[in-house]
């Protein structure tokens, strides 16, 4: 790795203006530019850094700035998850078990406890994709702007089958496929200070649309909390994760079910699919399947059928389709 200085941001407006005061400083100095890079957890920034992946001329660090860390719960306003709140803490609040179920199964299916205690919710939303094309540096692939994804004809038993024509990658948080599912919002600051909201559908970028990053984040943008709304006393949610190893792993594909039901039918539901296609995304057909009706086995599996409606699958990945039918199914199922 290369040499780097370290500034302890004392506040999100301290660290926005150290990033853009030391980019404006590096800017015609070092070879591509400004490279300013937030750090909390810091469990994929290290991993890039080996990879030689990112080289930061400067990381600064959040983990001192007061108030990031706070989980915070109404019944009005919903759940408010400070970006530096550690997955560990999500893990074990009773609040977020009791009333967004699937939220806490995925942040316990996130890696080892050791890692839980360390990764911090925004570094996992911001994480780059761990497709070992992207991460080779020997392989100059259509993330890093080639516009070659050596995963289409490549080793794919992992990779996308879903919106895969320019990019086969798969987005790595499983957090975020719950958080999608409970139609979460993203609050960012930008590099010019400005605040702003987004959902989970937006935060997240197609390949196609931006090719270096998987998310909105431009340099110099901090995440600095999620909002998850409010649910009903008659919401239901469930998560289940599928993958090679059980606990420390990225999933295979992974379901977050979310389902509203009132007079014995589906009032409300949303599906989201994690490790189908490059970023998260929504089965909309799946979950209009169940609105208005009694979840039944049949309406499950019927679902499950939906959620892959349109797949393109690589010729390394094609189980991906019935595993994903299969646990639509169950996590409906699971869920009412």
């Amino acid at each position: 790795m290369n040499k780097f200085s370290w500034y302890e941001a004392k506040s999100v407006e301290d660290a926005v203006k150290k990033a853009n005061a030391t980019a404006s400083d590096l800017l015609g100095k070092k070879p591509g530019g400004s490279s300013v890079i937030f750090k909390a957890g810091g469990i994929d920034l290290m991993d890039l850094m080996k990879e030689g992946l990112v080289n930061p001329s400067t990381i600064i660090s959040l983990r001192k700035i007061p108030g990031l860390d706070r989980i915070e719960y109404d019944e009005n306003a919903g759940l408010k998850l400070g970006a530096n709140v550690a997955l560990a803490a999500i893990e074990s609040n009773e609040t977020i078990q009791e009333k967004y179920l699937a939220l806490h199964q995925a942040v316990a299916h996130a890696g080892t406890p050791q890692l839980r205690n360390s990764a911090t919710l925004g570094g996992n939303l911001a994480q780059r994709t761990r497709c070992w094309y992207f991460r080779s540096i020997e392989h100059e692939c259509y993330r890093k702007g080639s516009g070659t994804c050596y995963a289409q004809k490549g080793e794919n038993e992992f990779h996308a089958i879903m919106n895969n024509s320019t990019c086969a990658s798969v987005h790595s948080s499983s957090v975020s496929t719950a958080l999608m599912a409970f139609n979460a919002r993203v609050l960012i600051t930008t590099a010019e200070g400005k605040s702003k909201e987004v959902g989970m559908e937006e935060f997240f970028v197609h390949p196609e649309v931006n090719s270096k990053n998987e998310t909105i984040l431009n340099s110099g943008d901090l995440i600095t909390s999620v909002v998850v709304p409010p649910v009903s006393p008659h919401t239901k949610s469930y998560y289940i994760k599928y993958g090679v190893r059980e606990s420390h792993d990225w999933a295979m594909a992974d379901v977050a079910v979310v389902t509203e039901i009132s007079g014995g039918k589906c009032k409300n539901a949303e599906i989201t699919l994690g490790a189908a296609a490059p970023v998260p995304i929504k089965a909309g057909g799946a979950a209009n399947k169940l609105i208005g009706k009694s979840i039944t086995e049949s309406l499950a599996k019927s679902a499950g059928k939906a959620s892959m409606k349109g797949a393109t699958p690589l010729a390394g990945n094609t189980y991906k389709i019935p595993v994903f039918e299969a646990i639509v199914k169950r996590a409906i199922l699971k869920a009412v």
